[in-house]
């Protein structure tokens, strides 16, 4: 490909680009450029919405750049402040390292890991220091870091910011002086962090980064952007079958959106099933079912994505059981003569995310004991080995009493 033709593939499908004339002029250089991203382990586990701008990442790597890969052990101590609309609970190191551990691994679905650079911030925010974090501080204005949207919007409201959450946009933006780097990816919500990058750069004499964004992928609830804290998540680790589950549930106006962004046809292919959904060409229960298929088989295998569709129409077409449903055990000691809140098991199998989702989910009649519904949200239920609770349509536990 040519330096132009390359420019379009790699970043033809971002939202927002800073910007294409020096990517072009990066490219036209002949050298291979490094590539950073950089994710904080906030949670243990990638899902969808991540691999949004990881599979950008593959791009730029298949044609021979280097991706700076950076887990933010030193980050996350801080919190990412964006779209927050409050102060972010710290994280202990435990937590962090514990999340960090898995990020490796599961990146590697999508990457060549072993051909990234993978960094740890710690290894240069550590030493940096009083002095290097007062000099840090220095490049930047609080009236510049106001700009930001969700700073202003709580600046506006009387939401208290704390000093901690203002230094998280500079120490990530330090990252990319400590790499050197030549271009950032990440979501629309990280723009702000990536253009302070490119001005921390500027700061300390470096050529600044190209910066390039991509729309947030929505979760399964078609409204709110994909996040384990709300529950609309599909991981990339998780079992095929669940996986196949949740990708069914997304309402059918979202499915160009995810054609979009999840498969390699991008915004072309979005158009063409958007307009054959539309012309009654194809049905959007069909165009879900290639959609999980192509996913599952990119993250298992072609093989457990037919056997994870096979066990969908299964249970759902046909009203079966599922052919293996994991046991929720149940310690006795909780049980009051045999009897547990139904709130509490609903939780405890990964139903629902709070107790007021699990009321929701009984008051509209969506959870069943043994085939039998619950509709008392109050109800302590009588529970024994192998019985079986069903929370929706996806969501099967065996009872083992322990």
């Amino acid at each position: 490909m040519t330096p132009e033709e390359q420019v379009e593939h790699f970043i033809g499908d971002a939202s927002e680009v800073h910007s294409r004339e020096e990517l072009l002029a990066k490219l036209k250089l002949g050298r291979p450029l490094r590539i950073k991203y950089g994710a904080d382990p906030t949670a243990p586990d990638l899902h969808l919405g991540h691999s949004v701008p990881m599979m950008r990442l593959r791009r730029f790597q298949e044609a021979g750049h280097k991706i700076v890969f950076i887990i933010g052990d030193f980050t996350a101590r801080i919190g990412d402040p964006s779209g927050r609309s409050k102060t972010r609970p710290m994280l202990s190191r435990e937590e962090i390292e514990h999340n960090a551990a898995t990020f490796a691994e599961q990146a590697s679905k999508i990457l060549d890991i072993e051909a990234c650079e993978l960094r740890y911030n710690s290894e240069w925010l550590d030493s940096l220091g009083s002095d290097g974090m007062i000099r840090l501080a220095s490049h930047y204005t609080l009236a510049r870091m106001l700009e930001r949207d969700d700073f202003h919007r709580r600046y506006e409201a009387e939401e208290p910011i704390s000093i901690r959450e203002l230094l998280y946009p500079l120490v990530q933006a330090y990252d990319s002086v400590a790499v050197e780097a030549d271009v950032e990816v990440g979501g629309t919500d990280q723009l702000f962090n990536l253009l302070v990058g490119r001005d921390i750069m500027r700061a300390y004499g470096m050529e600044p980064q190209v910066a390039a964004t991509w729309t947030l992928l929505v979760g399964t609830d078609g409204t709110e952007k994909m996040s384990k804290s709300l529950g609309n998540y599909v991981g990339i680790t998780e079992p095929p079958q669940e996986m196949f589950g949740k990708l069914m549930s997304i309402p059918d106006e979202v499915l160009p959106h995810y054609w979009a962004l999840l498969t390699d046809e991008g915004f072309e292919g979005a158009e063409r099933i958007d307009a054959a959904m539309q012309s009654g060409d194809r049905h959007p229960m069909d165009v879900k079912k290639e959609l999980a298929r192509r996913i599952i088989t990119r993250y298992h295998s072609e093989a457990q994505a037919n056997a994870a569709q096979a066990e969908f129409e299964r249970v759902f077409s046909h009203g079966q059981k599922p052919s293996e449903i994991p046991d929720l055990p149940v310690p006795a000691c909780e049980l009051e003569d045999g009897r547990v809140w139904i709130v509490k098991l609903i939780r405890a199998c990964g139903g629902a995310p709070s107790n007021s989702e699990a009321r929701r989910l009984i008051k509209g009649g969506a959870v069943r004991l043994n085939d039998g519904r619950v509709d008392d949200e109050g109800a302590q239920v009588e529970v024994a080995d192998g019985d079986v609770l069903q929370v929706g349509k996806r969501t099967f536990a065996k009872i083992k009493v322990t």
